[in-house]
């Protein structure tokens, strides 16, 4: 079952307070309902009972996905890599081989989720990324791209998408890519990232994961 808190939120357009459910944990195998809810955020919105106003709650969440075996822990502007967690990692010490990621915010939370459910290594999605941001940044003649999501994933017509954002207005661009580069990045993955796969708690793999693994990659190579 769910996690549930009720709090009451202050609005910030009038300041009156109405009473909100935060949803601490979440369940998606055993609360299917609840994925749609959380992926499309209508799970996180606040509509003030006196004045209308709406927004987005933003606070701490543990998505849990144990027909897929992963887990995202959602935590608002987390800046480090590696969370250990003693309660959680006791409570689901059975599972093994469960992924455990932390992210920053939702667009980050909601990529991490498609990438696992589509049976994706998130680490080789780090790395593709980063490899087709800069194919990007190169189109657009701009020194680099830094935001930018999984947003297609076709096995049959071996290729794959990213949304990327780019310019002052950060209009969306999306970039596909043939998973042959998808491919190579398992490989990197498997030669430099094992240390990280046998790390305890929650991890942080992301852009700056993905520079340093293949700054060592190609380090590597040229000592090679």
């Amino acid at each position: 079952m769910a996690n549930v808190v009720v709090k009451k939120i202050p609005c910030p357009k009038c300041s009156e307070t109405t009473e909100a459910k935060l949803y601490m944990s979440i369940n998606a195998t055993n609360e299917p309902t609840l994925r749609g809810d959380v992926l499309d955020e209508r799970l996180f919105k606040f509509r003030c009972t006196a004045c209308g106003y709406e927004a987005r709650l933003t606070y701490p969440v543990l998505y849990n996905d144990m027909k897929n075996r992963f887990m995202v822990y959602l935590i608002p502007e987390v800046d480090r890599f590696q969370l250990e967690d003693v309660e959680l990692e006791q409570k689901y010490e059975r599972l093994m081989g469960v992924r455990k990621r932390i992210v920053p915010d939702f667009n980050c939370f909601k990529e991490k989720v498609f990438v696992f459910e589509s049976g994706l290594d998130d680490m080789a999605v780090e790395i593709t990324k980063l490899v087709i941001s800069e194919m990007v940044a190169k189109k657009h003649d701009i020194p680099h791209v830094e935001e930018g999501y999984l947003s297609m994933y076709d096995r049959e017509k071996n290729t794959m998408g990213f949304t990327f954002f780019v310019g002052k207005d950060h209009e969306p661009f999306v970039q596909s890519a043939r998973l042959e580069i998808y491919g190579k990045a398992v490989q990197i993955v498997s030669e430099m990232a094992i240390k990280d796969r046998k790390l305890p708690g929650f991890l942080k793999i992301d852009r700056e994961w993905a520079q340093n693994v293949l700054y060592r990659y190609k380090r590597m190579k040229q000592l090679s």
